[in-house]
């Protein structure tokens, strides 16, 4: 074991990067990249397999527990944002600079074109069986779905823009409170409760689009889908739908936390002064 711990440390030593924003950029890629793999993975299980190898739950448990490990597995780094609308959140709190946002959105949203190549590749073969060949966007046999979101026949663009915007909300209310240092939630803790989190959202507000609530994760996957050969359908169907999945969840990303920190999280006490409070009440009660 020493000897393996010494090769681990010479080549740390070696390689380290000591560049914060470098590391951050780094672990944000990664870490789009495996949560694309991962969660375009579980769909391809469900969808290829006519919906015999998955349910809808195990989707939604499989994007949960994604996510929850690439968030601890970059919590040290970046955080772990994985979200442009996550990341203008932070800008909002003064805990990321606006420079660093715009590099956030670049590498996050190549890692979830990344993320997705990998995943075309490993399910290449099922692919090309359950689309007999071809690349459609729509219809019995279309795969676009399975990178990128499209909306159903029942939805309007207007209600695409509504429902990115609350699931996106819904997201970031529970991260605000999750990290609020007031209520006292353990760091280890914090990757658990993202993915509970998205798996909540997932079973909610699942129906509509799936829940992309991610500016990079349904971009980048889009972007690869026009590229390996669906083309313009991707961007131009339901009448330019696409944008919404990218604009929607910044406005929504900044309501649902803001909502959370004006009414709940600035009203909670210091834990010091709640300690304070209660020996008060216990002295009145002892008066």
């Amino acid at each position: 074991m020493s000897k393996v711990k010494d090769v681990l440390e010479n080549l740390r030593e070696k390689i380290q990067i000591h560049n914060p924003r470098i590391v951050n950029l780094l672990s944000e890629f990664y870490a789009t990249a495996l949560l694309l793999f991962f969660g375009i993975g579980v769909v391809c299980q469900f969808v290829l397999s006519h919906e015999k190898l998955n349910t809808w739950i195990n989707v939604n448990v499989g994007w949960g527990f994604a996510l929850g490990l690439c968030v601890l597995l970059t919590s040290k780094t970046s955080g772990g944002h994985m979200n442009p609308a996550v990341s203008l959140l932070m800008v909002t709190l003064k805990r990321l600079s606006w420079t660093d946002f715009f590099l956030y959105c670049i590498v996050q949203t190549l890692g979830a074109f990344v993320g997705s190549a990998l995943a075309y590749v490993v399910y290449l073969d099922k692919i090309a069986e359950y689309s007999h060949g071809l690349k459609l966007v729509s219809g019995a046999n279309a795969t676009a779905g399975l990178f990128t979101s499209f909306p159903g026949a029942h939805l309007s663009n207007c209600g695409a823009f509504i429902d990115q915007v609350a699931g996106t909300a819904v997201l970031t209310t529970c991260v605000a409170g999750i990290i609020d240092k007031r209520n006292g939630v353990p760091g280890w803790v914090h990757p658990i409760l993202f993915g509970v989190t998205l798996i909540t959202i997932g079973n909610s507000f699942g129906m509509n689009l799936g829940y992309p609530i991610n500016p990079a994760r349904d971009l980048g996957p889009r972007i690869f889908a026009y590229l390996i050969g669906y083309g313009g359908e991707v961007f131009s169907f339901h009448n330019y739908y696409f944008w919404i999945p990218v604009i929607a969840p910044l406005i929504g990303g900044l309501i649902g936390a803001w909502t959370y920190i004006l009414l709940v999280g600035s009203h909670i006490p210091d834990p010091d002064k709640h300690v304070v409070a209660e020996k008060d009440e216990e002295l009145q009660a002892l008066g």
